[in-house]
């Protein structure tokens, strides 16, 4: 009896002190230790919750729309295989995942893994038989891929690595054309400026193996969606106009892409309208400039674009284009946060119009945002698939279908103490506060995040701690979502700028 009674006492006390132990770890633990739950790694992001999907989000009459997969961190850009999977880049993880069809038809992705990692920032993603092009924010690269088998073949081969990736644009886009050349566009480097890298704000073409480089095309902000029409076979691209010049101005365009044309940027925007700073003096070059093909409300940062092909859609909507609208950042009332159609009327090429949709909407309601699209992509089966980079999910739009899919589980984490609740022991969490304000400080944060010194609209830093954990605030830094510019940070330092930001706010 007594050993049996020394037995219990012991398991109690075991249990006691595994329950101690994981507080100390999620709650007072430095960060070294911290439990780390998993949690959304972009700014403000929140979990796709499918209830909320459907009490927000709509679409036109006929259309479902469901939530096909989540947790995916950073969802970016979209590309389906021969058989049905889908690809996803997450630059912030370095990682292309592969999303298995719904092979058993309940609605979701079958199986979500990692086909390539350690990739630099990768955003683009495109086939050519049995080849896919990655986009990595330096170059592009490619890989032999098994469409049958879902798998990758051999090593990864880096074809271009010179392409330049600071400052505010790193995302770089790829496409193979129907003449069978790669397309890569690359951002600007700033806001508005004039670049000294003439690869810098265009699209590039390249042969196949990453020879034969030529600058397409120019005078391009930030065109992070293009497609070639199946109207009249050009390139269509959209393009993030500058901000800091307020709410209603400089639009966001599309633009019909010709080969040695300029766009305007940074001199000009939408139909040849001078910049108020870099314009004066440029009237000759403004004036041979292509103006846009269509605006897009100002700030609203259209990104991924695609057109219509498949015939299990209305026929009003098959040649017509799908645009992620991401939404605004710098405007005092947010706008954009939608998925909108582009039509092309029927009248001759010259005099072609082009009439904006919207698809569907919900992604913001009164300032509050539950989502931002980022692509848009059409699957074999017809349906629409959507990446979110904020709330990390793709969904499905579909015409014709009930939705039936289930809710995924919330998820949650502790909050890093506030300076008063941490342990006086913690040297390296206090010191890292104290460097990581220093840093605040240096770099232009407050320009953007302090309504005080914003030049226009700021975002404000709230409750960062309920939406990050340590390591999820480094990897946001390191691959921070455009146009927030990367900073030159060592790996410490990002540490120690988390760190502050995560106590600080």
């Amino acid at each position: 009896m007594k050993n049996w009674r020394r037995f219990l006492y012991l398991f109690v006390g075991l249990l006691v002190l595994i329950a101690l132990l994981l507080v100390w770890a999620t709650q007072f633990a430095p960060p070294r230790f911290r439990v780390n739950t998993p949690v959304q790694a972009i700014f403000g992001g929140i979990q796709a919750d499918e209830q909320q999907l459907k009490q927000r989000l709509t679409a036109p009459p006929g259309f479902t729309i469901s939530l096909y997969a989540g947790g995916i961190t950073n969802a970016r850009v979209l590309r389906f295989t021969q058989t049905g999977d889908l690809l996803v880049s997450t630059p912030r993880n370095g990682q292309i995942i592969l999303l298995e069809r719904d092979a058993n038809g309940d609605g979701h992705a079958d199986r979500t893994r990692v086909l390539i990692d350690s990739l630099n920032r990768p955003h683009g993603i495109d086939f050519h038989n049995d080849w896919l092009y990655i986009a990595e924010s330096n170059g592009f690269g490619r890989i032999r891929f098994d469409h049958q088998t879902g798998q990758t073949i051999g090593s990864y081969q880096p074809l271009v690595t010179d392409i330049p990736d600071n400052g505010n644009h790193w995302t770089r886009t790829i496409r193979i054309g129907p003449d069978n050349k790669v397309y890569l566009s690359v951002g600007s480097s700033c806001n508005v400026c004039e670049e000294l890298d003439p690869r810098r704000a265009a699209m590039l073409r390249y042969e196949l193996d990453g020879t034969g480089f030529e600058i397409f095309a120019s005078g391009l902000r930030n065109s992070v969606g293009f497609d070639w029409s199946p109207i009249d076979g050009h390139i269509y691209a959209t393009d993030n106009g500058r901000d800091l010049l307020g709410d209603e101005f400089p639009p966001d365009e599309l633009n019909r892409v010709e080969q040695g044309q300029f766009y305007g940027w940074p001199y000009a925007h939408g139909d040849r309208i001078a910049d108020p700073e870099f314009g004066p003096g440029h009237a000759e070059t403004i004036t041979g400039s292509t103006p846009s093909a269509h605006n897009f409300r100002a700030h609203n940062a259209p990104l991924g674009m695609e057109f219509l092909t498949h015939e299990g859609i209305p026929k009003q909507y098959q040649g017509s284009a799908l645009v992620a609208l991401h939404g605004s950042w710098n405007r005092t009332t947010k706008d954009g946060y939608k998925v909108v159609a582009l039509r092309w009327s029927d009248q001759e090429e010259s005099t072609r119009s082009i009439e904006e949709y919207d698809f569907v909407t919900g992604f913001e309601q009164d300032g509050h945002v539950i989502g931002r699209p980022a692509d848009v992509r059409q699957g074999s089966d017809g349906a629409i698939y959507i990446s979110d980079d904020f709330a990390n999910a793709v969904y499905r739009v579909a015409w014709g279908e009930t939705s039936t899919k289930t809710n995924p589980q919330p998820i949650t984490k502790q909050p890093l103490p506030k300076p008063e609740q941490m342990d006086i022991n913690h040297e390296q969490t206090n010191a890292d506060y104290r460097a990581g304000k220093v840093l605040y400080q240096q770099h232009p944060c407050a320009e953007c995040h302090e309504p005080a010194q914003a030049q226009t609209a700021s975002i404000p830093l709230n409750d960062l701690s309920n939406r990050y954990t340590l390591d999820s605030m480094q990897q946001f830094l390191q691959t921070p979502t455009p146009p927030m510019p990367t900073f030159p940070l060592t790996a410490d330092q990002r540490r120690q700028l988390a760190t502050y930001l995560l106590i600080k706010y």
